[in-house]
């Protein structure tokens, strides 16, 4: 099983370029640990686009998709540190996604990652998942090493703060990951997710994205 547990937190987000070093800071030096530190989150890995917007990607695995709902994560979310409150708000063209990891195929992590968003039509959900995990094959491309679908469910992923009651039509979107030993590899193995209208999936977004850094439960100190 190449991704560690059952749920995952996808964010992603742009940020002015005057604001850029400060909040990579902030990233590197509390942000990961502090999200990987709550129980039942396994590990956070960071991404930037190497083609693809918005320009900054976070995945978080957590043991259940019940972590995302947890008493102790929802301590978090609404006890920010004022770093965090401060560079939060600096957020721009945030997607917040928490999903179920519903296919894995491969083994390990890449160096690169292809990053697909898609849109079932409503009542088309099994259709789609089939086609997809026919599609989720790593052996069919030179370079990807693992091809995963995470299901975002639509009542707890819009971004923080914004108005529960606010109609969003993309919180209940499906995101292809392809994890892969180099960006070359990964424009190939895009393609078949381009062409998924009749199967009840439409195209939202695809990108290429470098992995800056990942850190593990294992990683933090003891306490």
């Amino acid at each position: 099983m190449p991704l560690a547990g059952k749920g995952m937190l996808l964010t992603s987000m742009d940020i002015d370029p005057s604001d850029e070093a400060e909040f990579n800071r902030w990233y590197d030096r509390e942000h990961l640990e502090e999200r990987v530190a709550i129980d039942g989150f396994l590990e956070a890995r960071r991404y930037v686009a190497r083609e693809g917007s918005p320009k900054y990607l976070c995945l978080y695995s957590t043991r259940t998709f019940d972590v995302l709902d947890s008493p102790a994560y929802h301590a978090k979310l609404a006890n920010p540190t004022d770093w965090s409150r401060k560079t939060m708000a600096r957020f721009k063209n945030m997607i917040r996604a928490v999903a179920r990891i519903t296919i894995s195929r491969g083994q390990g992590r890449g160096a690169a990652l292809g990053n697909v968003r898609l849109r079932p039509a409503a009542g088309s959900e099994d259709k789609l998942r089939a086609a997809l995990r026919d599609q989720l094959d790593p052996a069919k491309h030179d370079g990807i090493i693992s091809m995963h679908l995470i299901e975002s469910d639509p009542a707890l992923s819009k971004p923080i703060g914004d108005d529960p009651s606010a109609p969003n039509p993309g919180a209940g979107d499906w995101f292809v990951l392809i994890d892969a030993t180099h960006v070359n590899a990964i424009p190939p193995a895009l393609t078949p997710f381009g062409n998924l209208a009749r199967f009840g999936g439409t195209l939202i977004s695809r990108g290429t994205y470098e992995l800056m850094w990942d850190l593990a439960k294992g990683d933090l100190p003891l306490s």
